[in-house]
């Protein structure tokens, strides 16, 4: 728990049962002991020097969901606040009590498909896999079967549910072109760990990535906000006026002739973080067509031409993840080898440059 959210708040309790809140609304001490309705917990907020927002404050709490999350139950009116609702920029002062609604989740729709997944690690509170090039990790418009939580549904059927009906157990995501490590929470206590552990930049990721072009420094840092590209709608960039810190570290591994092999690591998980600051910074990943990583070979013999032409998928790699255990706190570590289609390009790759 945050350090100062744990001084400054007193859990009352945590799984009261409730009759559902009517269409007015009603008083949180209502309709308590209904069976099978929402679940409240209850704070009594105490010794705060200076007043607090109430998304913020409850936010920091273990246990509790994102601020997004937070800020949605308070628009939905399912917190209030020493028994009245308030808006989402009420500050809170010592002796305030908090009562927070928490929705019942509807039943996936999601339906369990036997496909074969690569098992890394299993526990009964999280699995590690290794997903494939070509896989997209949850159901989203265009892709409603064949993916990754299609196949951990049928691998076991009590994923935690926080992250939502089409995504129950689903962290963090890598891109549909993207193969490599992917933890998966197996219960709820593992999902809320391993998403503070996401928030406080605490796991710790690397790539392996080829990208087009000899990289002049061997390492280097991209600092560059990313947000939606202003004209086209499937693509970040560094261009807007509304992006979000991104920090992107990378080192060089090994140099081809027209190409170099790069160790990534991400401080922020921005969506195609990777992608977008490597383009940005002029050697885009091999590949990748949404960010420029096809390109003419220039002066290589047909074969390099051929297989760098060959790769249908951005040749970017999650290698290594290392995180908290949610229920020992040691530190784990995992690692997944260069996979068949990348370690063959950069073997070719590597011969042409003798």
């Amino acid at each position: 728990m945050n350090k100062d959210a744990k001084k400054n708040m007193e859990i009352i309790n945590r799984t009261v049962p409730i009759n559902p809140i009517n269409s007015e609304r009603s008083h949180p001490s209502s309709g308590l002991a209904g069976e099978g309705g929402q679940r409240v917990e209850n704070f009594l907020v105490s010794a705060l020097e200076m007043p607090v927002r109430l998304d913020i404050f409850l936010s920091r709490a273990a246990g509790l969901p994102s601020r997004s999350q937070v800020q949605r139950a308070i628009e939905e009116g399912r917190v209030f606040v020493n028994g009245a609702l308030v808006k989402m920029g009420f500050k809170l002062k010592t002796g305030d009590r908090i009562s927070l609604y928490h929705r019942e989740a509807a039943p996936s729709t999601i339906q369990p498909e036997p496909i074969a997944l690569q098992i890394i690690y299993e526990d009964p509170a999280i699995l590690v896999v290794d997903k494939p090039a070509g896989m997209v990790v949850h159901p989203a418009f265009g892709h409603h079967s064949g993916t990754l939580v299609n196949a951990i549904l049928a691998h076991c059927d009590d994923l935690s549910g926080i992250g939502g009906v089409q995504r129950p157990g689903i962290v963090h995501r890598l891109d549909k072109d993207t193969s490599g490590l992917l933890v998966v929470a197996k219960t709820d206590q593992a999902h809320q760990s391993l998403v503070a552990q996401f928030k406080g930049r605490e796991v710790e990721k690397v790539y392996l990535a080829l990208v087009h072009g000899r990289v002049k420094d061997m390492e280097g840092l991209i600092d560059l906000p990313i947000g939606r590209d202003p004209a086209h709608r499937k693509k970040m960039s560094t261009r807007g006026s509304r992006g979000k810190e991104a920090r992107t570290t990378w080192r060089v591994l090994e140099f081809y002739r027209q190409s170099t092999f790069l160790e990534v690591r991400i401080e922020t998980g921005r969506t195609h973080q990777i992608r977008v600051h490597l383009s940005t910074l002029g050697h885009p990943v091999v590949g990748d067509s949404l960010y420029g990583g096809v390109r003419n070979s220039g002066n290589i013999d047909d074969k390099i031409r051929a297989l760098l032409r060959g790769m249908r998928r951005q040749a970017l790699h999650a290698a290594s993840l290392s995180f908290l255990h949610p229920l020992s706190g040691e530190r784990i570590v995992f690692s997944s080898p260069l996979p068949t289609d990348m370690a063959g390009l950069c073997d070719a790759l590597r011969a042409n440059s003798l």
